[in-house]
């Protein structure tokens, strides 16, 4: 595919999502529909869709309107790019411009790419540091690797992914984490990964686990499990008698393999009371996802006041739950990838109002501007009587 090509595919696609489909069905039903397209190409065209993506609003200001069209205008005169020599209308590349394409200059909230709703609590939240954290997300987000404790330290896991053109880096965020720096597209197929020596995940999200009071012999229960990174990450640390539930229970059809290729053993439960009570239990609440909008973009513009409200309702409610699942003295650790105070320490507060008794023991909020996702994590401790 020529570049004007690609960006008429991207343009298609960005339709798409703007009529409310989702960004992945979109690129994967373009790539079954278009054979003639060579990885190189799809993954130019991907990346090209989430990069209009996460800066929706500003290039749509660039590119003279909120559609497919102008959005890839925006990037281009972001970019810096005339965009008269790709949009030429010759072969497969978009239409010429017309005066309808004229750029406009963004306001400070466009130029932010912030939804005009989420100003004030994202605002209140993040303080002085609002307009960097915005800026940042902006961004594509940076990949990390989470050394598997289990099978390598990092020094041999790094050298085992340079054997294979991997090249990475530690990052401070955790002990464990390694900013990749250059062949992240050959991560999943290489035997480090394929050996379980590496897994994918956000530096943010290690360190999450790495402030957790993990030690051999504890019961411990990840209520939320997802995929099972944390899951994955706990049993790396300690030798637990892990436990792992999801409300939906096929989002972890891909955690025993993931499991064994780690070397760790997990107890998949539908019903996590019967083996109460734990020692620990984290809960990786559903959240708005808005400290890995870099990631995921089109949460930042589907997020809406009234599902935010029905999002902190659940949270409180498993927190209640996972409370009533764990033994004196035993802690919850309480998780989000959000960086709006009422998901995180307003949630906090109202917990211990309803649970007195017990104790905030610490709790940490991570940023973008420390490299990996927003992310934030409390530990409260139960009363031992």
């Amino acid at each position: 595919m020529t570049p004007a090509a690609r960006l008429s595919a991207a343009i298609a696609i960005l339709d798409q999502v703007l009529a409310g489909r989702s960004a992945e069905m979109s690129l994967t039903n373009w790539g079954r529909a278009s054979r003639f397209a060579g990885s190189g190409d799809r993954a130019a065209v991907r990346d090209l869709v989430f990069d209009c993506l996460r800066c929706r609003r500003s290039f749509a200001a660039l590119g003279g309107a909120e559609t497919g069209r102008g959005l890839v205008l925006g990037h281009l005169r972001a970019s810096g790019l005339d965009a008269a020599t790709f949009f030429t209308g010759e072969g497969h590349a978009p239409s010429a411009l017309t005066d309808q394409d004229a750029p406009r200059q963004p306001s400070v909230l466009e130029a932010l790419d912030c939804p005009d709703w989420l100003e004030t609590p994202l605002r209140q939240s993040l303080g002085a540091e609002f307009s960097d954290i915005m800026t940042a997300m902006r961004a594509r987000a940076p990949v990390f690797l989470r050394v598997n404790l289990a099978k390598a330290n990092p020094a041999q896991a790094q050298a085992a992914l340079a054997a294979e053109g991997i090249e990475t880096a530690p990052h401070p965020l955790a002990d464990t984490a390694l900013e990749v720096l250059a062949g992240a597209r050959k991560i999943q197929n290489s035997t480090a990964y394929l050996e379980g020596l590496v897994e994918l995940q956000d530096a943010s999200s290690q360190a999450v686990i790495q402030a957790l009071p993990l030690a051999d012999g504890q019961r411990v229960l990840d209520l939320c499990a997802g995929g099972g990174g944390k899951t994955l990450a706990m049993a790396a640390r300690a030798r637990l008698k892990l436990f792992a539930h999801d409300a939906d229970p096929r989002r972890m059809r891909d955690l025993p393999p993931r499991a064994t290729r780690a070397g760790a053993k997990v107890t998949l439960t539908e019903t996590p009371e019967k083996t109460a009570p734990y020692d620990l239990i984290l809960t990786d609440v559903p959240c708005s996802g808005s400290g890995s909008w870099r990631r995921d973009p089109e949460g930042k513009w589907r997020l809406t006041a009234a599902r935010l409200a029905d999002l902190t309702a659940l949270q409180a409610r498993i927190m209640d739950r996972a409370a009533r699942m764990i033994g004196p003295g035993g802690a919850l650790a309480y998780a989000t990838c959000s960086l709006l105070s009422e998901e995180n320490d307003a949630q906090v507060a109202a917990f211990l109002g309803r649970h007195p008794g017990w104790q905030v023991v610490f709790s940490h909020r991570f940023t973008p501007l420390q490299v990996g996702d927003g992310f934030f994590v409390a530990l409260l401790r139960a009363p031992k009587a």
